[in-house]
């Protein structure tokens, strides 16, 4: 009678246990809704399951659990340029009503045509002229309150819907489950700080502390805070894991980017867990139906280094045709 009871028992606890397995599955179904079963998606899962568990020996304790987003072409659409680009190219003609003299340079004669091409041209020194004009020299509450207006007005070109509503499901999807596990959550985009905080607590759920970005030198008169033209910092490539260091303070255990400016920022992720786990993945863009196909010959969102190191680095690369059911929050 003793035996049958203690196997009673051991059958009741691994039937408890498959429920709990069942359970569990349920809900990462849910909460990562979007995304297609497949390596991407167990990656993620598994990483959660595993630094989440405090009897194992990965396990990754609250304080620590730092993730790190890219924004452009990560978190929304960056083709068929950087939004900010439109934002700085919309804002050129206010600029040279009051500088006309600026209309001679090449880098705003192209912003003035919408010459995309030209503007890739004219290289990181056009592109910091172009921003420094179109940004500074105003206060920083002022600023934000035109790039707050800009948000609401402003549609891409292709889907016709505001730049902040072209964000990823998935993406979205993985931040919440992310924050659901104890995770904080940090955009890190070589696009600027300043232009990102006043709409990423809506759209992401990301606090305007949380995102590290790219600035301009700020000084004090008058009273208020004013912005200059002058580039404080360019937060991409090498800087990304400087501006981590700059803002978070603690390394990140997990690290999502799409191009090759996100490629030290997935290294020092990386070479930070030593012996533990951490998480690095890469969105590739396959999908030109649903929203574009690019990577090793595009100039917005150039993508090589990543590709060619990203199966010895052990990073996971998500392909959106094949891992993503969908796109885009309003598609049907």
């Amino acid at each position: 009678m003793k035996k049958i009871v203690i196997l009673l028992i051991m059958l009741f606890t691994v039937c408890l246990s498959g429920a709990s397995s069942v359970i569990a599955a349920s809900e990462d179904a849910k909460e990562l809704a979007s995304w297609k079963e497949g390596p991407s998606r167990q990656a993620i899962v598994d990483f959660v399951r595993t630094v989440t568990d405090s009897k194992n020996k990965y396990f990754i304790p609250e304080h620590k659990r730092i993730a790190v987003f890219d924004n452009d072409g990560t978190l929304w659409c960056e083709k068929p340029v950087y939004p900010q680009f439109i934002f700085a190219i919309d804002r050129v003609k206010a600029v040279i009503e009051k500088r006309p003299e600026l209309k001679e340079e090449a880098v705003f004669q192209a912003a003035l045509d919408g010459d995309h091409d030209s503007l890739a041209k004219s290289g990181a020194e056009g592109i910091q002229k172009l921003i420094g004009a179109t940004h500074g020299g105003m206060t920083a509450g002022n600023f934000q309150s035109i790039v707050s207006d800009w948000m609401e007005s402003a549609r891409h070109p292709r889907f016709k819907q505001p730049y902040n509503k072209c964000v990823y499901k998935p993406m979205l999807e993985l931040l919440d489950y992310l924050r659901a596990n104890g995770f904080r959550t940090f955009i890190v985009s070589g696009g600027g700080r300043d232009f990102m905080r006043p709409w990423t607590k809506e759209t992401y759920g990301v606090d305007a502390e949380e995102v590290v970005g790219s600035s301009c030198h700020l000084e004090y008169r008058d009273g208020d805070v004013y912005r200059t033209e002058k580039i404080d910092f360019l937060n991409d490539g090498k800087e990304k894991p400087v501006g981590i260091c700059r803002q978070i303070g603690i390394r990140p255990v997990a690290a999502f980017g799409n191009s090759d400016g996100d490629f030290e920022m997935l290294e020092w992720t990386k070479s930070g867990a030593g012996k533990g786990k951490s998480l690095c993945m890469i969105v590739h863009h396959t999908d030109a139906k649903r929203e574009y196909a690019y990577d090793r010959a595009s100039k917005v969102g150039h993508l090589e280094r990543g590709l060619d190191h990203a199966a010895e680095a052990g990073w996971v690369i998500i392909d959106m045709q094949k891992d993503w059911s969908r796109i885009f929050p309003f598609e049907d």
